[in-house]
């Protein structure tokens, strides 16, 4: 592995962890920044097939949402398809008339590149109050401060919300999934995954997710989840699964496009996007079964 890899991925992931720690305005300004360089480079992947999509209208509406998804995460379902009808709007009014084309990639960029990463903010920084009123384990699922700061200790985690422990754990995997399918791929794989991706096999697939598995299940007994291990064991799969689809989703575009890399970014690593496809699709489903399906889980054992 070249160094430039190894030295651009460990400054990826102080950079992430930083933002992850520190929260609210810090995480949500930086994040902004990541949506806005994919969006870019996922804009630039549908130009390479003749396509004219609303960047510029795109792009702005996007970062609406991940402000609202901050201020007011109740919010942001609502104004998803308002958006979308902004921009539908915006190429009505063009000099040249639109294809069916130019205003499906503009709504994918919305729903791929702003919609399905607003749910990592609304994790971290604008988890919505509502969950607090469920049972003792919900009312740990409170709306983050904007001026989250450095955690006191990571010993006692009952002061630490449950935005910021479960968007670590939810990396962990991630980060898990994806280094143990690249190096057991690299040195053991033989069977091939899928045409999209030839380099991927099925050995480094299964890695990966087993130890998603593996990290996700050791967090729930850490953070005292209900049900642990077999929640963990559940939301390990969900991210393992998930990180990979989503990284297959982002090949077949650059295979579309006919690019290897979606930009140059990243030394060693191409672009944006190809470090960050794995965490698009997870975003909903973590951020759902954080709020939804674990309280559900306190609630029936509790009763039981």
């Amino acid at each position: 592995m070249p160094w430039s890899r190894i030295l651009s991925g460990i400054v990826a992931i102080v950079l992430a962890l930083g933002m992850i720690i520190l929260g609210g305005w810090y995480f949500t300004v930086g994040f902004g920044i990541i949506v806005y360089l994919g969006q870019l480079e996922y804009f630039q992947l549908a130009r390479a097939k003749g396509i004219a999509p609303a960047a510029k209208t795109t792009l702005v509406v996007s970062q609406v949402l991940l402000i609202t998804a901050a201020l007011a995460p109740q919010l942001v379902d609502a104004m998803f398809p308002l958006a979308g009808t902004f921009i539908c709007f915006y190429l009505l009014f063009q000099p040249k008339l639109s294809t069916i084309a130019d205003i499906a990639a503009s709504i994918l960029g919305l729903f791929y590149g702003g919609y399905l990463p607003s749910y990592w903010i609304r994790l971290r920084v604008g988890l919505d109050p509502v969950y607090q009123a469920t049972t003792g384990f919900g009312q740990k699922v409170a709306s983050n401060s904007l001026t989250q700061i450095y955690p006191q200790s990571w010993i006692n985690i009952s002061h630490i919300s449950l935005g910021l422990t479960s968007l670590m754990l939810a990396f962990l995997c991630i980060w898990a999934a994806d280094i143990g399918a690249y190096f057991v791929g690299k040195f053991f794989g033989r069977t091939t995954l899928s045409h999209i991706s030839p380099k991927k096999t099925v050995e480094g697939a299964v890695f990966g997710v087993c130890g998603s598995i593996a990290v996700a299940a050791t967090g729930s007994w850490y953070l005292n989840w209900p049900g642990w291990p077999y929640t963990g064991a559940a939301f390990g799969l969900l991210i393992g699964v998930a990180s990979l689809l989503g990284d297959l989703t982002e090949s077949m575009m650059k295979r579309d496009a006919g690019v290897k890399d979606s930009g140059q970014l990243i030394p060693g690593h191409g672009g944006i996007l190809d470090r960050t496809d794995s965490y698009v699709f997870t975003a909903p489903l973590v951020y759902y079964f954080v709020t939804l399906l674990l309280p559900a889980i306190d609630f029936y054992l509790i009763n039981q």
